[in-house]
């Protein structure tokens, strides 16, 4: 369909795997009390990335490599997912607590680490 296509023109090839993670309502809003939002999408390995919309990052290896090191794209497929489900309403909705929310970002630096 045209939507698609034009996702495709302006995003290359993330939009259609994007649109894929949206279908499959793999996009969680993570919110806690203080107003704190991240998001954490389900990849197709099975893996959950999470991503900030609020400075434009994800924590998964394409979004490193393509968008950090090389500047070859924008956006990786999880981050488009995020903006698309955003826009459509198709997020899951996660509320946690503070403590959740640290150990949530705790455990992604340990991964990175």
């Amino acid at each position: 369909d045209m939507f698609s296509l034009r996702l495709k023109f302006i995003f290359g090839p993330c939009a259609v795997p994007a649109l894929d993670l949206v279908d499959q309502r793999s996009v969680t809003r993570v919110t806690s009390p203080s107003g704190r939002i991240l998001y954490q999408v389900l990849g197709s390995s099975g893996k959950l990335y999470t991503c900030y919309s609020s400075c434009h990052f994800c924590t998964c290896p394409a979004f490193e490599f393509s968008v950090l090191q090389k500047s070859e794209s924008l956006l990786c497929k999880h981050l488009l997912a995020v903006y698309l489900s955003q826009a459509m309403g198709a997020c899951q909705e996660l509320s946690v607590s503070e403590e959740q929310l640290t150990s949530i970002l705790l455990a992604e630096e340990e991964d990175e680490g």
